[in-house]
């Protein structure tokens, strides 16, 4: 499902124009953005999923092609856990 389908289906889920829902999908997926960037807070749609920005250390790695090792810096990432009501519906639940 691409994001023009996903728009569609909220609006006919919330019976709302696809012009609203569309809003509302950019405003949740900027405000994820923003808090998910502070680092600060972890974010939880109970049941659904939850946003959490993660550190990552620095590590030694190597380049498969020449066995060289490579030196990757300190970072952040983001980690996504699904919900409970996520996980029994990817089970058919």
């Amino acid at each position: 499902m691409n994001r023009s389908e996903l728009v569609a289906a909220l609006a006919d889920r919330a019976s709302v124009t696809r012009k609203d829902a569309d809003a509302v999908l950019s405003a949740l997926a900027g405000t994820v953005g923003d808090i998910v960037a502070k680092g600060d807070e972890k974010i939880i749609i109970p049941g659904f999923v939850s946003f959490e920005r993660t550190h990552r250390a620095a590590r030694t790695a190597r380049n498969p092609q020449t066995g060289e090792p490579l030196q990757i810096p300190a970072g952040y990432g983001v980690k996504v856990s699904a919900g409970s009501r996520l996980k029994e519906a990817a089970k058919g639940k």
